[in-house]
């Protein structure tokens, strides 16, 4: 045969490779509304980029017929490409080859781009569209599932790992995009559960659908196992190159800057008056972070769960930053269980990758009550101090209204290692609010006063004028400087560039024992 005899066969195969399952189920996916494996990545990664590997791999399994259906590929197209220019591997499922399910040969090809990743240092984007383990090959495709999920636990804190869940996603399947740092989810088509709808009607006898048991609206916003939760595949592709804006390629990579014409020295008169008057009302933080905030944009994380505190990405003055804030608009910014959990992570993924952590800081406390108490709030809470105590990236915390309590140490204080520690004039740094210090202070007399609620009124105003405010911390060097909000933006970005080359270490150790 010669050799363009040769090349003729090798693009007969590529073409067969790249229809996966066949035409039938190709339009089948495309009448659920779901793109192809392939599509995917073109629309994920730069136009042209993605280099393919592994086309050829077919399943080695006999039993069942299985010795009788083959594709090339096995139900997963891998490779490399670039987002913006730089380096990712990728997989993606493709769901037209026995459901996207996982074989031994697909989990190589998975296994195989992971250690290139990790030797490389570049990130690893994961598509997943997979009815589970390829049940026709027992146990050697739950080892291929072992085999990622010890990969996914090497590259953690060394490269990003993002998955998109794009499809079903049960059982074993589910603990690889557990272990990676952000999880995107496409709502009435993308499903995360350990045991199916059928199983839990068999077991505990709940009727539940797919939706209500593992939908994207369950994850984003119940359960806090998805990060995102977006409308359609396309949107949730593009939200991922949005991600790369804000990351770097690995944990040895400073985060990536982006150059602005907003000016550095931008003074907002507006926030002078979005922190109100009377310490009880609300006020939404999103305001006071995109007047900070480079042209506004904030790439928030986790939107839907425990909004109590807000997390995300910015740039400020060019800088990627991690933004952690309270938020008074929901139950008054307190810290939760799941407040807790939910920047604990965020705290710790920047830190593992070289990103500054910016804190906008309203906090009352941590939520009192028995079903918090018996849910460990004590154990969740710890998870949050631990994170910021740990992490040694640049630290600026800006304080604008309550920091009361153990609350206060928590939010990135200048006791725990905070870099740069600003509070506005209206902050009130205390063991506690004035009426309830009011009420422990001054029992006593407040109960043989001849007016109690005069005496009550009278002691709350003299506590308020002693320690409703941000100069006895400054007095003392806990806040650094008390400044007008509107230097805020200025005195971030100053704070930043000033911190760009620190150097800071925790002790050697084998690894931490947090508080899980």
């Amino acid at each position: 045969m010669s050799m363009r005899e040769k090349l003729e066969k090798l693009e007969e195969l590529r073409r067969q490779a790249e229809l996966g399952g066949g035409e039938k189920r190709i339009k089948a996916q495309h009448e659920r509304g779901k793109l192809t494996a392939r599509e995917r990545l073109d629309v994920l990664l730069d136009e042209g980029s993605f280099v393919e590997l592994d086309r050829f791999v077919v399943h080695r399994a006999t039993g069942f017929g299985l010795e009788n259906e083959r594709y090339l590929g096995d139900g997963v197209v891998t490779g490399y490409g670039t987002i913006l220019g730089r380096l990712v591997y990728v997989f993606s499922q493709d769901f037209t080859v026995f459901g996207g399910s996982l074989s031994e040969a697909h989990a190589e090809k998975i296994v195989k781009i992971m250690d290139l990743a990790i030797r490389n240092g570049a990130p690893v984007i994961g598509l997943n569209d997979s009815g589970g383990a390829r049940i026709q090959e027992g146990v050697v495709s739950l080892g291929g599932y072992a085999d990622i999920f010890l990969r996914n636990t090497m590259a953690s804190g060394v490269i990003p790992q993002i998955s998109a869940i794009l499809g079903p996603c049960a059982g074993g399947a589910v603990y690889s995009p557990a272990i990676t740092d952000f999880i995107y989810m496409v709502q009435g088509s993308s499903y995360m559960f350990v045991t199916g709808p059928n199983v839990v009607k068999t077991v505990t006898h709940e009727d539940v659908t797919m939706e209500e048991l593992g939908g994207a609206a369950t994850h984003a916003g119940k359960s806090g196992v998805a990060h995102f939760a977006v409308k359609s595949e396309v949107e949730c592709l593009h939200r991922i190159r949005h991600l790369f804006e804000f990351i770097p390629s690995n944990n040895a990579d400073d985060a990536p800057r982006k150059p602005t014409d907003d000016p550095f020295d931008r003074a907002d008169e507006e926030l002078l008056d979005l922190v109100p008057d009377h310490p009880n009302k609300p006020y939404d933080m999103h305001d006071v972070i995109r007047r900070v905030v480079d042209d506004g944009e904030f790439y928030e994380v986790h939107a839907d769960f425990a909004g109590n505190i807000l997390c995300g990405f910015a740039h400020v003055g060019g800088h990627s930053v991690g933004i952690v804030a309270n938020q008074p608009a929901v139950l008054a910014g307190v810290l939760d269980i799941d407040a807790s959990v939910k920047a604990a992570r965020f705290v710790r993924f920047c830190d593992c990758f070289n990103i500054p952590l910016l804190t906008f800081e309203d906090v009352p406390g941590f939520l009192p009550g028995v079903t918090q108490e018996h849910g460990g709030i004590i154990r969740h809470g710890a998870k949050l101090l631990f994170a910021f105590c740990e992490a040694t990236v640049p630290k600026v915390t800006i304080i604008t209204r309550k920091a009361y309590g153990g609350a206060y140490d928590v939010m990135s204080s200048k006791h725990i290692r905070g870099d740069i520690n600003y509070a506005w004039p209206t902050a009130e740094i205390a063991v506690m609010g004035a009426k309830g210090a009011v009420e422990i202070l001054y029992r006593r007399e407040i109960s043989g006063a001849e007016d109690p609620a005069a005496e009550a009124a009278a002691k709350t105003a003299d506590y308020e004028q002693r320690f409703a405010n941000p100069f006895a911390a400054a007095a003392r060097g806990y806040v650094d400087d008390v400044i007008d909000p509107r230097e805020t933006r200025a005195r971030v970005i100053s704070a930043f560039d000033m911190l760009q080359n620190k150097r800071d270490m925790n002790p050697p150790k084998k690894h931490a024992n947090m508080p899980l």
